[in-house]
């Protein structure tokens, strides 16, 4: 008994099938790969018609495939496949979709009314779905071919755009609102703020999962994106660099450890503060006396367990102690932090974009040397592309190779003074993760646990 199987993928689509799927052995696999070789010597499915040959000699017992679309583009050449294929009396059996050549046959053995009406009924319902299949590949083969070429998917403009003839263009009225929110997060690390603040100059309401939508979009870093996930790089003008869109991830990700709504806060502790001896993370509390203006700010527990409850630590003496702990204690934590080879690290990325490109340039020549046909050249530099934009931005989140100057000009008093509590709490986050208050007899005491 010999079973041969024949596989048919769009590389556009999807990647190959592993010839080993079919929970079996078969003595032969015939592949087809779509687009990419459906010129190949001016025939069509050149493997499938080296299986129709191979047939004629001498025909297997049986043809595996996945589904019955696969065998041709249209519903009509499906079926004069299938008449082909088993008028060598080839068993067709299809092992992602209920079909079996025997099961289809135009008169079974002594068949009843019931089991007529029924195979009537799943013939039907196979042809339609055969009929969707491939309706729905041709749509999405159109949207893969718009992806090679850097077309904008179907749809409205994201807001700061408008739509020209083969890519997103800057719209000149809302395009700079968008800029300055972005620069506003990057300025104080807040979405709830940044949200806040264009509703109060511009009078543009957005709710906050909109804004971490706008932060997070592939589009306003000059990139497409397809289906969810699949990013087409350096397609339009960006409103955000690479560097800023790094620097944004990373501020996205500190705010997710920080507890619920503490990332806007307007007081720099905010979601730093616990205390030692109840484990309690800490608010702050303003007291205020009547008829004054005059407000006093203290740190309480918020759900501390013991009878006798952990007494306030008033705001301005524990601010103070906390610049004065990391000027101190920053520099000696950065001179002992064990800091990998940043500029070798750089180096050896950024050599990586350097091939990459390199073999992008080739391709054209490849191309007039017909070494590659135009199709396959576009889908290689589509994938190439694809990892130079994932390696640069590899590149741009890496750390500042400086982090020890930086330690040493941030660990001045004056440096954290001069700051307003919104910026202060900015660069608290920078190198706090927590602050513990370790309350003892004549008062209390801070320890600083920083983010490295």
């Amino acid at each position: 008994m010999k079973i041969f199987a024949y596989l048919y993928s769009d590389p556009l689509l999807e990647s190959p099938p592993d010839e080993a799927i079919w929970g079996q052995d078969v003595d032969r696999v015939y592949r087809d790969l779509g687009t990419t070789t459906i010129n190949q010597g001016g025939k069509k499915r050149p493997q499938l018609q080296q299986l129709l040959r191979d047939c004629q000699i001498k025909p297997p017992s049986y043809l595996l495939v996945r589904r019955l679309e696969e065998l041709a583009d249209s519903l009509q050449e499906v079926n004069d496949r299938l008449n082909q294929l088993e008028a060598f009396g080839i068993l067709v059996i299809a092992v992602e979709q209920p079909y079996h050549s025997e099961q289809f046959k135009p008169f079974p053995s002594n068949p009843g009314q019931n089991q007529r009406e029924t195979l009537r009924t799943d013939l039907i319902n196979l042809l339609g779905e055969i009929q969707r299949n491939q309706r729905s590949r041709r749509i999405r083969q159109g949207h893969a071919r718009n992806r090679i070429k850097a077309l904008p998917p179907p749809g409205k403009a994201p807001y700061g755009y408008r739509r020209g003839k083969d890519r997103y263009v800057l719209d000149r009225t809302t395009a700079p609102l968008v800029k300055d929110f972005f620069e506003q997060f990057l300025l104080f690390g807040s979405l709830r703020g940044a949200v806040r603040y264009l509703e109060k100059k511009y009078s543009k309401k957005i709710s906050v999962s909109t804004g971490r939508r706008w932060l997070t979009s592939p589009v306003y870093r000059g990139d497409l994106i397809y289906q969810g996930d699949q990013v087409t790089p350096d397609t339009h003008a960006p409103i955000l660099s690479r560097e800023e869109a790094a620097q944004i991830d990373r501020l996205l990700r500190r705010n997710c450890l920080l507890p619920t709504r503490t990332a806007s806060a307007p007081r720099s502790l905010a979601g730093l503060a616990i205390c030692q001896e109840c484990q309690s993370p800490m608010k702050i509390t303003r007291v205020t006396a009547p008829r004054r203006t005059k407000e006093y700010l203290y740190l309480n527990p918020t759900a501390c367990p013991r009878r006798s409850k952990c007494k306030a630590i008033p705001y301005k003496d524990a601010l103070e102690q906390t610049i004065e702990s990391i000027c101190r204690e920053l520099p000696d934590a950065v001179d002992e932090l064990i800091m990998p080879d940043l500029a070798g690290m750089k180096g050896a990325i950024a050599e990586q974009i350097k091939q990459k490109q390199s073999v992008l340039a080739q391709l054209p020549e490849l191309v007039t040397s017909n070494v590659l046909d135009q199709e396959t050249a576009d889908l290689r530099a589509y994938k190439l592309r694809a990892e130079i934009a994932a390696t640069q931005q590899r590149l741009a989140q890496l750390p500042p190779v400086n982090l020890k100057e930086i330690a040493q000009a941030v660990s001045i008093p004056q440096f954290w003074l001069d700051l307003s509590e919104s910026e202060r709490r900015f660069y608290f986050r920078e190198f706090i993760r927590q602050i513990e208050f370790n309350r003892q007899e004549n008062g209390w005491r801070l320890k600083l646990m920083f983010i490295f």
